[in-house]
């Protein structure tokens, strides 16, 4: 592939939801590029963009891929997007080395939760958009429909470029509003054919010269006039008003049959902006003449290759003999082996200049929303707005001692994909794993099999509850042993009582030194050794104040340890007298939802023991606010509920805010648990 300057280079993201033949389309895109030699099927597992193994046993994307090729005149970097929702931070990714989305949705199709969810991260990103119609000539295609819905949404930004010919119930080919001309397509190659004169392609016709028109004055000028546009009048006002935002062109095609794929093209490599033109919402300008400012936008953990660090370059140029300066490290390593991707065929480059895509190999300090820049003109470009995990599940190794391997592999599936979190819970001795739904997870544990060769289940994490008590009991302990030679003596009188806070208070109103000073500490430790044991089902005791008054010591045989047993054994006699009981975390629930689902998800909360504290109008328009406490206990499916009940509109956040009273069937639960795992671990011994 020849060099390109920014000006010829563009950035495309393929984006929308799952099922809707983003990868199909990119295939097409390929082929009639002659990027690739044959058509690959989706379902044969042999496409470009969809090469990993786990892409090929699921027949979906679980990773955003890079392809490019060459048309027009111009080199056109397709990052082909996954549409499910629990691979989002892949679309996250996309989007941020992109200066155009193209949103793909089906013909007959609605304007469904995945083409939403992309425009929002496009216009956050302040990418242009575009929209292909594709399966046009497919059974239950409807291009009118379709565009229909995307009008209701965009308004007159909505703009028809390429449009099927229908006659009755099939398509005969694609009218190009741009050139004037149609096609019709006879295995693949394009026939021109009279242009249609039909009462819905004028209808469509005239939208597009008006949204063209509305670009620039004097077009809108010639178009009130009723006088006709040029072709390159009208490519003129379609470029402008793509890249300003205020047109969204709308492309018909079949990804599958390839028919009028080649016309899409055609109006990316013209009408969306180039690298230079964007410069990624940057604010940098984007020359290769400029100091060194790349984005790392994605990390693969490659088990032949090494490390590869994906770079959308801003400015200046990636070569071999540069520094690799990390802005967020401050510090600098070796430049890795540049390569342009095509899927997973590499091809070795001496650079990557300004504007384009490429690898680097083998920058182990590099992370995800990295800036690579000129060590002597520091600059820190903005990072990857990840959604944040929200399914987590505990980790069980099935052969044991493996805990190790696994923390070290899911360290390196982290770099590759922010979206996980890992973390090991000190109090219930569990490695939790969270990422962005159950697919999410179920993929991460295969690859933890394929990449890795461990084998893990995934069961519900424990929960973090606490003890505490609800009545003031005094009590005796005593620690009394003879065995030859010096004997064992410690006795303690202790006022267990309930009091406010997370840790134990230990007082004494020792009269007369029954209980000698020194030993003091030593009763201390017991008290907290023990409460931190629990009473009920071994969770950690709060809110409980001990008051050591009197007791006794033998000159000889007493001792630090002896008290410390004492003070155990007395914490055992007050606490079934204390009216202990179990405590649950409460947690502050956010949920963002369409208004008409508000029902339902208030519904679910209850079942949930869930109190609602208030709701509202969110931000964004047609969506409400919803606020509760619920245990956190309940939550542990919440997120496959909502985003089933909203078809994926909603999202949430909690955070733990208190520990409340467990209700009686829910304590007698824990603690029938408790004894279980106890019982288990011994029969294990």
């Amino acid at each position: 592939m020849k060099a390109y300057t920014a000006s010829n280079i563009r950035n495309i993201a393929l984006v929308g939801h799952g099922g809707r033949g983003k990868t199909t389309l990119t295939e097409a895109m390929l082929f009639l590029a002659k990027a690739t030699d044959r058509l690959g099927r989706v379902g044969d597992g042999n496409t470009v963009t969809d090469y990993d193994a786990e892409e090929k046993k699921r027949v979906a994307s679980v990773s955003m891929a890079l392809a490019s090729l060459e048309w027009g005149g111009s080199k056109i970097n397709l990052l082909d997007c996954p549409g499910l929702f629990d691979f989002a931070g892949e679309m996250s990714e996309g989007i941020r080395a992109a200066e155009t989305a193209l949103i793909v949705l089906g013909s007959g199709h609605k304007y469904d939760v995945g083409a939403e969810k992309a425009y929002k991260a496009a216009a956050a990103r302040g990418c242009s958009v575009a929209f292909a119609i594709t399966r046009s000539d497919s059974e239950n295609a409807d291009f009118a429909k379709t565009f229909a819905d995307i009008r209701a949404v965009h308004e007159n930004k909505a703009c028809p470029a390429v449009v099927p010919i229908v006659q009755g119930e099939s398509v005969l080919g694609y009218a190009d509003f741009v050139s004037g001309k149609a096609f019709r397509y006879d295995n693949g190659k394009a026939i021109e054919i009279p242009f249609p004169q039909d009462e819905q392609t004028a209808e469509l016709l005239n939208i597009f010269k008006e949204s063209v028109a509305s670009a620039d004055d004097e077009l809108m000028e010639k178009f009130f006039e009723g006088e006709d546009f040029t072709p390159e009048e009208l490519e003129r006002g379609l470029v402008e008003g793509v890249a300003d935002g205020s047109i969204y062109p709308v492309y018909a095609c079949s990804g599958y049959t390839t028919d009028g794929v080649d016309l899409l093209l055609k109006g990316l490599a013209s009408a969306a902006p180039s690298a230079a033109q964007k410069a990624g919402g940057d604010g940098i300008t984007c020359d290769a003449n400029e100091p060194l400012a790349a984005i790392c936008f994605k990390t693969i953990a490659d088990p032949f290759v090494g490390k590869m660090s994906f770079f959308k370059v801003i400015a200046g140029k990636i070569t071999s003999d540069a520094p690799a300066y990390n802005a967020r490290t401050g510090e600098s390593e070796r430049m890795g082996k540049i390569i342009f991707l095509r899927g997973s065929k590499q091809e070795d480059a001496s650079e990557i200049p300004a504007g384009d895509i490429g690898v680097v190999t083998k920058l182990n300090a590099f992370h995800t929303g990295d800036t690579l820049c000129n060590p002597k003109k520091v600059v820190t470009l903005k990072g990857i707005a990840f959604p944040a995990p929200c399914l987590s599940m505990a980790v069980v190794v099935r052969k044991k001692g493996e805990e190790e391997k696994v923390t070290a592999a899911l360290a390196r599936l982290s770099e590759e994909d922010p979206t996980i979190s890992f973390l090991l819970n000190t109090e219930t001795h569990e490695q939790v794993l969270s990422g962005l739904g159950e697919q999410h997870l179920d993929v991460i544990v295969s690859k933890l099999r394929a990449k890795f060769g461990v084998e893990v289940d995934l069961q519900t994490p424990r929960v973090a509850y606490r003890e505490t008590i609800r009545k003031t009991y005094e009590a005796q302990g005593k620690h009394k042993k003879q065995s030859g030679g010096h004997g064992q003596y410690g006795d303690v009188h202790i006022r267990f009582e309930p009091t406010e806070g997370d840790d134990l208070i230990f007082a004494e109103e020792v009269v007369g030194g029954v209980v000698p000073r020194q030993y003091f500490p030593a009763v201390e430790k017991g008290l907290r050794e023990s409460v931190a044991r629990g009473f009920l089902a071994g969770y950690p005791m709060v809110g409980v104040k001990a008051t050591l008054f009197f007791g006794s010591y033998h000159p000889v045989d007493s001792s630090e340890m002896a008290f410390k047993t004492a003070a155990q054994i007395c914490f055992k006699n007050a606490m079934a007298n204390t009216q202990p009981t179990i405590l649950e975390p409460i947690g502050t629930l956010v949920v963002f939802l369409p208004d008409e689902k508000l029902g339902d998800i208030m519904g679910d909360i209850t079942k949930r023991r869930g109190h609602v504290l208030g709701m509202g109008a969110s931000d964004e328009v047609n969506m409400q606010k919803l606020e509760a406490e619920v245990p956190m206990a309940e939550m542990g499916n919440f997120a496959t509920v909502l985003r089933s009940v909203t078809a994926g509109r909603g999202s949430f956040s909690i955070a733990f805010a208190r520990y409340a009273d467990a209700p009686s069937p829910v304590a007698a639960k824990v603690i029938e648990d408790a004894a279980k795992r106890v019982k288990d671990a011994e029969e294990e011994k």
